[in-house]
Order: structure tokens, then sequence, then C-alpha cells
């Protein structure tokens, strides 16, 4: 494996940018269009690394995008949170405390905190309240350290969006292939009444930097008024898409977009993957992003069902369909697919299995935890020409 160079070195990051703007920008337009027959859903459908390599690394870091990258993702995903002195950082929500060193450093130790975010009581630390500086201190730690292991802990920075572009198109460049990012905007409620508007921050990134304004970008939030407004600001630019994440099926379909139940809204996941939600979501979005088991949820025994009628009829509204997310541990593989070594362990096996149930259905991308495993049920990468 390559060296992983962290971005805290002024000079590299003047280096990245040179080497993508020499390299790989000169050669965009070809590679872009073959992007586009590449991610075309009738070729095969597209794989998004969540968090990166995120069953490999620790999530949101750059050797788990690196480590995506190198196992054939289309797209990497940095989720968004943002800084007291307003940088975009890659975190998967507001709270560190299970994703970074934060609670074993003594000068921090006043930080700790509680806060409620999008209804729910949370107590730790959290990115909002330490400036992009005193971030870069820190060091991220595994989340799930019983399954994965803890083996790459204190090893790696958190990092900011536009250090996660500089290291995509750098990566890009080198590999001769267009990598998409796959942004998430977290808590977009919660950060503008705090002070910390995510989404003008978010695009002034994109516009800023070269490859984001031609490269593919897919944006995805679980709010509604985020991506109704982003809609309005990007347009139809050719290389932005939208899509709307949804916690359905089941327990879940009573639930409701934060922003909505901040205001007193009656709008649930479950009334947003019906056939007409779904007419509603089209009108604002390219993509519907369903948990999987909303496409094929879990019946007797947790073994898979009859998949639901929600790619068939999202694709009638004219949307695509990425589910999230597929794991390799048995612990998150229906009963079908699951070996008798605990919950804990990896099945390889059982995973492609699963995802190959679910690439049945139609689904037109899916997000993986190990991009390799996911490569290997979707098929070869095709190469850009």
């Amino acid at each position: 494996m390559r060296p992983i160079l962290l971005p805290c070195d002024p000079l590299r990051r003047r280096l990245l940018k040179g080497t993508a703007a020499a390299v790989g920008l000169a050669g965009l337009p070809r590679l872009a269009a073959a992007q586009a027959r590449r991610l075309d859903p009738a070729s095969r459908p597209t794989l998004y690394a969540h968090r990166g390599a995120s069953a490999l690394r620790p999530e949101h870091t750059l050797a788990s995008y690196a480590r995506a990258i190198a196992d054939g993702a289309d797209f990497v995903e940095p989720d968004l949170v943002c800084t007291r002195d307003g940088v975009l950082v890659a975190r998967h929500e507001n709270a560190i405390t299970d994703t970074t060193d934060v609670a074993a450093r003594p000068e921090f130790a006043a930080r700790r905190n509680r806060k409620v975010i999008d209804g729910e009581a949370h107590e730790g630390w959290f990115v909002s309240d330490f400036t992009f500086a005193e971030l870069k201190t820190l060091r991220a730690v595994e989340r799930l350290p019983a399954m994965r292991g803890t083996a790459w802990d204190g090893q790696f920075q958190v990092v900011s969006l536009e250090e996660v572009i500089d290291f995509v198109a750098a990566e890009a460049a080198a590999r001769g292939r267009i990598i998409g990012l796959v942004p998430e905007l977290k808590h977009s409620t919660w950060f503008a009444n705090a002070g910390l508007p995510l989404e003008e921050r978010f695009m002034s990134t994109l516009n800023a930097h070269a490859y984001t304004r031609r490269a593919p970008v897919t944006v995805q939030s679980f709010e509604t008024a985020n991506l109704k407004a982003l809609r309005k600001a990007f347009g139809r630019r050719d290389n932005v898409r939208l899509a709307q994440l949804v916690v359905a099926g089941g327990k879940y379909d009573a639930m409701r977009p934060a922003d909505v139940a901040l205001v007193g809204g009656g709008l649930t996941y479950g009334e947003m993957v019906s056939r007409r939600g779904l007419r509603d979501v089209a009108k604002y979005a390219d993509v519907v992003a369903p948990i999987t088991r909303a496409v094929i949820p879990l019946g007797a025994g947790e073994r898979l069902a009859r998949p639901t009628a929600l790619v068939e009829d999202a694709h009638a509204a004219g949307l695509q369909v990425v589910v999230w997310t597929f794991r390799p541990e048995n612990a998150f593989l229906a009963a079908d697919f699951r070996n008798g070594d605990g919950p804990n362990a990896r099945n390889e096996a059982g995973s492609i299995a699963e995802i190959r149930r679910y690439l049945d259905t139609g689904i037109d991308g899916l997000f993986s935890d190990d991009t390799a495993l996911a490569r290997t049920a979707i098929g070869r990468l095709s190469a850009a020409s």
C-alpha cells in the first residue's frame, strides 16, 4: 500500500493542488465523458464508499478514503459538520467522542458538554465547540473497536472538506479516472440555528475548487429544506446531483426529517417513499437513498422477505435508488447470509451474497463499508478511456 501523507504540511497541500491542476484537469473532459458512461445506470450500479473503506480504516480519514479508492470506489463520502470557526470537516456527526481520542486529552476535558441535536440528547465532545486548528491536534479512532480492532487508532487526523477534495483530485490524477464525491450535510437545521450554516460554506468550497466544479458530486441529506434550497442554488448543473436520504420501513416509517419535525410538520419518511411521496421528492432530488431494509425487509427469523415496491415506484417517478449501508460483519447481515463465527466476525462471502440479492432488485447504487467486497459483488471496475 502506498504511504498515506497527512494534510498538515502546507507544502504538500500546494503540491496536491498543483498536481491535480496540471495532470487531472488536463484530462478531465475526456475522463468525464468516460465517467458519465460508467455511471450510466444501464451499465452497472454505482459504488459509494461509506465514510471511505470504514470497515478497514477509521472512518473519514485520508487512509479510509485512500483504501476505498484503491479498492475501486466510484465515489467517496465525506459527512460534513462545522467547526466553531466555520470550517467544514469530515465527521459522521457533530459528536466526536467515539471517533477521536478527545476523551483522553486533558487539555480538552472542560469542553465536555451536553447538546440536544435533532431531538436526541448527546453528552461528550462536539466539533462545533472546537476550532479547526484544535481539531487538527486530535487523532481518529475506530468507532467499532470490538468488531474492527484498534490497530489504526491514533494515526490519522481530522480533515476538512477542502483537504478531502485536494486528496481525491490528486488520486484521480494519479489513477487516470474520475472519482466522485458524495458529501452528506449533517444536522443542517441545528447548525443553522447555532449560527454555523453549512450550505453557503459548502457551495463556496465546491465552486472554489476546479475539480468539484467539473467532477461528479452527489449531495445527500436526511433533511428536505436544504436540498430544496440547493436545487434552486445549483439549478440543474451537469455534475451535481441531489440525494434524499430516507429511513423507512416498519418502525422507521413514522420518523420525520429533523427540519420537518422542528416546525411541527407531519411529513414522515414512510410517506416520502410512497408513490405520491416519491413524485414529490423527484421535484427537487435526483436520487432517493433508503436504508437497505426499506428495499428488502427482514421477515421471519431475520431472513430477507419479498422486496417492496420502492425501487419500481422510485424509477417510475424518475429517481435513481441508492441503498445504504452494506457492512461485512455477521451482526449486520440478514440471517440468510450469516455464518457461525459470531456477530463480530467478518463474513466476506455472506456480505457479497447479500449485496447480490439487493442488486437483483434493480437498485442503481449502494453504499458499502468495504469497497473491495462490494466491487466483487458488482463486478470489475470499468476502465476510464
